[in-house]
Order: C-alpha cells, then sequence, then structure tokens
C-alpha cells in the first residue's frame, strides 16, 4: 500500500473491525486501495470524475453516504465546513466505537482541522508523513452533530450546501456573465458546469428558451440547483462536462469554466477542455457565452474552435479581472479557419476579442 500515512495508521493492531463496510469519504479516483479489503469499501464521491473512475476499478461507490457502516476514512477537503460536516455525517453513520480516520496534506487545512477535533474528541496522536497527518477517533452518534452539513442561503431563493463551488455568494464571474448575456437566447442551451443554478436562472429568464440542460460534475451542486430550480425546461444532468455528449446538438451553450487543479494551482487545461467540449456540443450555428480571468490563455483555443469571436464589456463597466466572451459558428473538428491561422494570445485583445458593449 503506497498511501504513506494510511499505511502507517493500519499497521496499527486492530486498525479495522474484522467484518463490515468502510466508507471513504471523498477518496480521488486514482487512491492506492492496495492493503484495503476491497470487497468492503463503500466510496462516497460525489465528483462524477473520481466516481467513475473508482467504479470502473470495481469500488462499491455513491454520490451520498447510505447505511451504516463498520468504519470510515476522510479524505479531508480543503473546505473547512465541508470536511466538519463529512466527519459529523461518518458519526452518524460508523457503528459506535469504530473507528474514524481523518487524513489530509497541511496545503489543504490538515493542521487546523485536527486541532480543532482534539478539542472535541478523543483523538488519536496524529500520525505525519509526505507533508500530511492521519488521526483517528471513535464514533460516536451524536458527538458532533453541530458540524452536520447545514442549508447555505447565498441570496434570496437559493441553497447551496458546504464545499460546492461560491456557497456563499454568486461568484463574481457569473454575475458579469449573466449582464452580459442577450435579452433572447436560441432554443436549446447548455449551462456546462451549472453549479447550484444562479446563472441557469438567469438563462431560463430570457425568452426563446425552450430547454435548458444543467449539467454539473458535482453530485451535491446539482441536489441543490433541482432545489433551486423547478422550471419544467430544466433538465438536471449529473456528468462531467468535458465528456458529456448530447443526443442533440445544442443551439447555444453558456459557461463559466473551473480553472483551479487538484492542487488549487491555476490550470488552463480545465477551461480548454471545457471550450472543445462546447465546440462538439454546439451546432454548426450555435454560440457560446462564456466567462474567464483575464490571464488565462484561452485565445488560440477559441480561434481554432471558431469562426467569429469578440469581447463583450459588461454594462456595469470592463473587468479587471474577468473577460467575457462571445464565440459563435464552430470549427469541425479537424478544420481550420483561414481568419483564425496564425493568431497569437498575445494578438487577442486587438485582433479577434475587440470589446464591444452590450446593446
Amino acid at each position: 500500500m503506497s498511501h504513506p500515512r494510511l499505511s502507517l495508521a493500519l499497521e496499527m493492531p486492530e486498525a479495522l473491525p474484522p467484518e463490515g463496510d468502510i466508507a471513504l469519504f471523498a477518496p480521488v479516483g486514482t487512491l492506492d486501495l492496495g492493503g484495503l479489503p476491497v470487497d468492503r469499501l463503500v466510496a462516497i464521491q460525489p465528483e462524477k470524475p473520481d466516481h467513475d473512475v473508482l467504479a470502473q476499478r470495481g469500488v462499491r461507490v455513491s454520490p451520498s453516504a447510505e447505511g451504516s457502516y463498520a468504519a470510515a476514512i476522510i479524505f479531508a477537503p480543503r473546505a473547512k465546513a465541508e470536511a466538519r460536516a463529512l466527519i459529523a455525517e461518518a458519526c452518524q453513520r460508523v457503528a459506535p466505537g469504530g473507528p474514524i480516520y481523518v487524513d489530509g496534506v497541511k496545503t489543504e487545512g490538515i493542521d487546523s482541522l485536527l486541532k480543532e477535533l482534539r478539542g472535541r474528541v478523543d483523538l488519536s496522536a496524529p500520525i505525519a508523513k509526505a507533508h500530511g497527518k492521519i488521526a483517528w477517533f471513535a464514533a460516536a452518534p451524536d458527538l458532533l452533530s453541530d458540524w452536520a452539513a447545514q442549508d447555505i442561503h447565498p441570496v434570496e431563493g437559493f441553497v447551496t450546501r458546504p464545499g460546492v463551488f461560491s456557497a456563499d455568494a454568486v461568484d463574481e464571474g457569473s454575475t458579469l456573465l449573466a449582464e452580459c448575456l442577450p435579452d433572447s437566447l436560441p432554443s436549446k442551451v447548455a449551462d456546462l458546469g451549472a453549479g447550484w443554478g444562479w446563472l441557469s436562472a438567469q438563462i431560463l429568464a430570457r425568452k426563446g428558451v425552450e430547454r435548458l440542460d444543467l449539467v454539473e460534475s458535482d453530485a451535491v451542486a446539482l441536489d441543490c440547483a433541482k432545489r433551486n430550480i423547478t422550471d419544467p425546461r430544466a433538465q438536471f444532468i449529473w456528468a462531467d462536462a468535458t465528456r458529456h455528449a448530447p443526443e442533440e446538438r445544442y443551439t447555444a451553450v453558456v459557461m463559466n469554466p473551473p480553472f483551479h487543479g487538484a492542487a488549487r494551482g491555476a490550470d488552463p487545461a480545465l477551461g480548454l477542455a471545457f471550450i472543445q467540449a462546447a465546440r462538439g456540443m454546439l451546432s454548426l450555428s450555435g454560440t457560446l457565452w462564456m466567462v474567464a480571468n483575464r490571464h488565462l490563455p484561452y485565445a488560440d483555443a477559441l480561434a481554432a474552435a471558431f469562426h467569429e469571436i469578440e469581447e463583450i464589456t459588461p454594462p456595469s463597466g470592463p473587468s479587471t479581472r474577468f473577460r467575457i466572451i462571445r464565440a459563435a459558428k464552430p470549427i469541425p473538428a479537424g478544420k481550420t479557419s483561414g481568419k483564425s491561422a496564425g493568431m497569437r494570445a498575445t494578438d487577442e485583445p486587438k485582433r479577434r476579442l475587440a470589446p464591444r458593449k452590450r446593446r
């Protein structure tokens, strides 16, 4: 087993009960499972890409916890409220006295999380290894009930949950993108990376929309969107937006793609994958509206994927952080556009993305 901290923790006598399911909370798809009884594992993973990888590896996997477990291993996420909620969930579902392991890396805040736990439970001495720590305690049903996940109300009429993107407020990029959407939109629209549904609600408020597909990889966020949007035109799709393949092409795509990688650094590959996915989902006369951080190098990818590209200045004025882009008429894969050939990212503002104000 190559997970350095977990390997050491499970070498302890009676580290795991001899029988019963073992819950893995928030495991990545590539988690090394060596040394763990795979037939007893149940992975709780709401992120569709990791969920599918684990399932392909033969692990029982669910987007949410169900039933009871003999033990739990929590791979603590960066969001403190989400980490607390996972620990509280484990306390409720693990048989009293069963072990709950909490593992994490220092850059994701494991030190402060274990410090909080130490003041609340009889926590073991942590094992420090590979820039992280792991510690454990015995489960009890009401031990950390005040840490349980609660609804968050970021804006009137909407609820979110701990850990979803922009759970406490509407993301600034989404706000600017909504400002720039025209009063009328084509009939069949997709919101890629729809999150908890605020931007989708703005899309549904436009004229002309007959169907909106909310495509979201985080099952928790999608469940929030289902609560927030009751419009019958909305369809909720739990999927990796970069792999989503609709039965019919969309006439419009709206998106605020993520740009953080696993280590939380800026990862342009995510946004580039969204651009390519939108290109493949759109009809040949379709239109993409997207928002992106200004520093991300998307110009070449957009120029290679669409015949028409323009930057839109929001009615509230130019943003120093975000760029709103309208791209139309996707170029079929394998073909190139004479207009975009030879374009460089540094040419973007003056040659292809000349800003204009929305009328």
